[in-house]
């Protein structure tokens, strides 16, 4: 989870105010699950302090009803309704109080994926494995013969561990449902196979197209030659789609090399069948407004934006934490003619940690900017509200950046399981996600819907959240001395889901939205650009 830091002015004078009083108010000290260790994990486990929740990926040779959780660390002080160590079955999450001076509730869920896999010689694409009612069922052309079959792979359990009564392989008869006893963990399943025959030998099942890459898949006779055709509508001369992916009768490719917003026709093969043609047209290739930049206006109280004076809301594309540092006589993020070598533009933006206070009070500040609005100053905290609408599908963010690694001498909080101390080097950042968020349910405003209020962890960004589709980071580690090209490569969750917004954000002290780096560390960003390949 990341955010940004920013900076308001001190009330003194309500910090002065009020009585003392006898009866003190107990501490609020927010317990959370630290560190978290189990047997037959693959991977580690996600530990989430905004959802108050904890992950374990088991491996597929895992019994999830007797998962044993060796060990969980809880802040210091914090004890847990649950006493670990201890076994668990985690077929359903298991929740836990944890406490101290508040109670905060946790829930500890694990995932668990088993490969399961039903092949016959032909067949049309991939077998529909249904778990809950434990059937399988393979798909033939109309002309294979049922009663001589020949089974290729059958595993429906965990790899190495399962047996298989009666053994089902090579010819036999799919005429009538075959039954099969699956056992694994000492525990025995009876799954029902079917071989059914269809009439379609060749199918596409998906064409998801992007800017400039299109995502295909198709169904078609395993054993035979598989792949695609495609032309820009209104040509004459189909074109083959290179790097066809097969497995068993399923078989899947990315046409790059695209044009946006163009029409194009795709069609698939089988062996000498030839699927119905499926038209679909590539989306647009936008990029960030004022991404190299350039453009900066001051108001009336010396705040700097990184937009025009005039510019409309939807043209206020970037932000910074500088209309709560202000208040303080600080600017984070200034704009400097120390443009990156080549650039066409005479600004960078110079994104500049430091310890912004008043009279000795104050907090540490990251230099930050950021896709979306400075909303409002709360007490000594600040809201804002990230994305901006954006509904392409980019592969990546390209920009350039030098950086200078200070120091960590402000420390206050830090993420789970994270040891810092003073001394400790400094990090940047610089993360890109798209998602479906909403304003409903994130807080924010319809063109910017994702709400960040610096003092409460639990609207912090969670770039694994339900509603994340793509995500990317670059972190430095090392001083940049001189201007150097970076990439923000973006993994996506999946290719049929189109963003709503884009959410872009740097900064030079990658632990500030804890209040926490270097007031060293500086970053400096130029000519940012999204890339569709």
């Amino acid at each position: 989870m990341k955010r940004l830091i920013l900076c308001s002015a001190i009330g003194l004078a309500a910090l002065l105010a009020g009585c003392i009083e006898n009866d003190l108010p107990y501490p609020v000290v927010e317990i959370a699950i630290e560190a978290i260790e189990a047997e037959g994990l693959d991977g580690e486990p996600v530990i989430s302090a905004a959802q108050q929740s904890v992950t374990l990926p088991l491996a597929e040779t895992a019994d999830i009803r007797n998962v044993r959780i060796t060990s969980v660390s809880l802040t210091e002080g914090g004890q847990s309704s649950v006493a670990f160590p201890g076994t668990f079955d985690l077929r359903t999450p298991l929740y836990t109080t944890l406490s101290l001076y508040q109670e905060y509730g946790w829930s500890i869920a694990a995932t668990q994926h088993i490969d399961r896999r039903f092949r016959v010689r032909k067949q049309v694409g991939a077998a529909e494995i249904d778990v809950a009612n434990r059937t399988a069922t393979a798909y033939v052309s109309r002309s294979t013969d049922l009663k001589n079959v020949e089974v290729t792979e059958l595993k429906l359990g965990p790899a190495g561990i399962t047996t298989y009564t009666p053994a089902i392989a090579g010819s036999t008869s799919f005429e009538t449902v075959r039954l099969v006893d699956v056992a694994a963990h000492g525990r025995t399943e009876q799954w029902r196979l079917h071989v059914v025959p269809i009439d379609v030998a060749v199918r596409i099942t998906q064409c998801d197209a992007w800017a400039r890459i299109a995502w295909l898949a198709a169904d078609g006779l395993s054993d035979t030659e598989m792949g695609f055709v495609y032309r820009r509508k209104g040509d004459t001369e189909w074109l083959t789609v290179d790097d066809v992916e097969t497995e068993g009768g399923t078989f899947r490719a990315k046409l790059a090399g695209l044009t946006p917003e163009t029409t194009y026709e795709v069609q698939a093969f089988s062996d000498t069948d030839r699927s119905d043609v499926r038209e679909f047209t590539t989306e647009a290739a936008p990029q960030p407004l004022n991404a190299g930049f350039e453009t900066w206006s001051t108001d009336r109280s010396g705040i700097l934006y990184p937009y025009a004076a005039d510019a409309a809301p939807a043209q206020r594309y970037w932000s910074t934490g500088n209309a709560g540092s202000m208040t303080l006589n600080k600017l984070v993020t200034t704009n400097v003619e120390e443009p990156r070598p080549g650039s066409d533009g005479r600004y960078c933006a110079q994104l500049r940690s430091q310890y912004v206070s008043l009279l000795g009070v104050g907090k540490f500040a990251a230099g930050n900017l950021f896709t979306g609005h400075y909303a409002e100053t709360k007490g000594t905290d600040g809201v804002v509200q990230f994305g901006q609408p954006f509904t392409s599908r980019p592969v990546a963010l390209r920009g350039w950046v030098k950086y200078n690694r200070g120091k960590m001498d402000h420390i206050k909080g830090m993420p789970a399981g994270a040891n810092l101390v003073k001394g400790d080097p400094d990090e940047g950042i610089i993360y890109m996600a798209l998602g479906r968020w909403t304003a409903a349910e994130y807080g924010g405003t319809e063109q910017s819907p994702v709400q960040i209020f610096t003092r409460d962890t639990k609207t912090f960004f969670d770039p694994k959240g339900k509603d994340v589709i793509a995500y990317g980071e670059a972190t430095f580690g090392s001083s940049v001395d001189e201007w150097r090209e970076f990439t923000v490569r973006l993994d996506y969750t999946a290719t049929d889901i189109a963003p709503t917004h884009l959410i872009v954000v740097c900064s030079a002290s990658r632990y500030g939205d804890y209040f926490t780096g270097s007031s060293d560390s500086v970053m400096w960003v130029d000519d940012f650009e999204l890339i569709y390949e």
